[in-house]
């Protein structure tokens, strides 16, 4: 049903947008045909990215392969919203049916302000929002614990080892006790990972690193992902629990394994005597964490919509679909992730890390 929905809609969208640009731009029938031709082949190379069938080209192809459809997307969606918006304009009687027939003034305008939208998106993508925020506990805790909470990294070919170099440098300069990942480390493919050796400058983290799967390490194979964690020196917590210090921290499966533990089966097999965190991938069902007892439970996966207006349906599937948030004695916070998946965009919601710090209560 939902692969149905996927095909169909960008499909009529493209349908949309190819006759709104025959009927707009005022070059001759070749030009116009290339246009429409390049977004409808730009699109493809979507499927070719789902597909992994990049995996077979050079590297330096593959990625532009990625870059250019997971973009398509995102440029298609803003193309119908604007055409959607001229045509409302037009039929409300706003704007004359000249405007959108063969008009040089409205394709320059459309074209200028789609490309300083997704110019200054690319540019805040770059820009990692460092968030703080304050747990405090009446749990023993013989001092504060300082630690660096990330989610959603998608390190593959579109965030390379140059990119992952930059944020390690940024966790190690927060001099955190602990690191948090909850999932999504990994993108669609092993195989850029493998390329530049990403476990070697993931292993410069000088603090203990700690994760929960994530679906999209289900995507890039599963076991595989295990062994790139294990080779890059994070400790993978899979439906099971550690205690590190006066902490438990407990790492869920994700929802993508039917079988996993249910959160009150991890609590009974952990030590919630201690501080209890839950790293849990796909926020659903938030009150399963209050239900077994945990202190924090830390998640990603939504991105936050990644650009506006997906952020809105985000905010209707989810309790929490972005930020701190709270039921009875457990806090929680959604991270919009410090990485992306596809195209380098951030529109309406940021990149971020989140710097915890946890205090006794006074």
């Amino acid at each position: 049903m939902w692969l149905i929905i996927f095909m169909v809609l960008p499909l009529l969208g493209i349908a949309y947008i190819g006759w709104h640009i025959w009927t707009l731009v005022p070059l001759s029938a070749l030009w116009r045909s290339l246009i429409i031709g390049g977004l409808v082949s730009s699109f493809g190379l979507l499927f070719l990215n789902i597909g992994r069938s990049i995996d077979h080209m050079p590297l330096w192809l593959a990625r532009c392969s990625y870059d250019v459809g997971s973009s398509s997307i995102f440029i298609l969606l803003y193309l119908v919203m604007t055409f959607l918006v001229l045509d409302l304009c037009w039929m409300v009687g706003l704007m004359p049916k000249a405007w959108l027939h063969h008009n040089v003034y409205t394709t320059c305008a459309i074209t200028i302000a789609l490309f300083l939208v997704f110019l200054m998106g690319n540019i805040h993508y770059y820009h990692k929002e460092r968030v703080e925020l304050q747990l405090t506990t009446a749990k023993p805790l013989a001092k504060p614990v300082k630690l660096l909470l990330a989610s959603d990294l998608h390190l593959g070919y579109h965030n390379p080892r140059k990119e992952l170099k930059r944020w390690v440098d940024m966790i190690n300069a927060e001099k955190p006790d602990l690191v948090l990942i909850a999932g999504d480390i990994i993108d669609m493919s092993m195989r850029p990972l493998k390329d530049e050796n990403m476990a070697e400058e993931m292993r410069r983290i000088e603090a203990p690193v700690y994760a929960c799967l994530g679906n999209h390490e289900y995507y890039s194979n599963e076991p595989e992902a295990q062994r790139f964690m294990n080779e890059a020196g994070i400790t993978l917590l899979r439906d099971s629990s550690v205690v590190v210090g006066d902490l438990c921290i407990v790492g869920r499966d994700d929802r993508t394994n039917q079988r996993r533990r249910r959160v009150v089966d991890l609590a009974k097999r952990a030590d919630m005597q201690k501080y209890a965190i839950l790293l849990d991938h796909q926020p659903y069902h938030l009150e399963k964490a209050e239900q077994a007892g945990f202190d924090f439970q830390f998640s990603g996966h939504t991105h936050y919509g990644q650009v506006w207006p997906i952020s809105w349906i985000t905010n209707a599937v989810y309790e929490c679909a972005f930020g701190e948030h709270q039921r009875g004695n457990t806090r929680y916070y959604v991270s919009s992730g410090l990485g992306i998946w596809g195209g380098k965009y951030r529109i309406g919601t940021r990149s971020e890390y989140v710097v915890a710090t946890i205090s006794a209560e006074h």
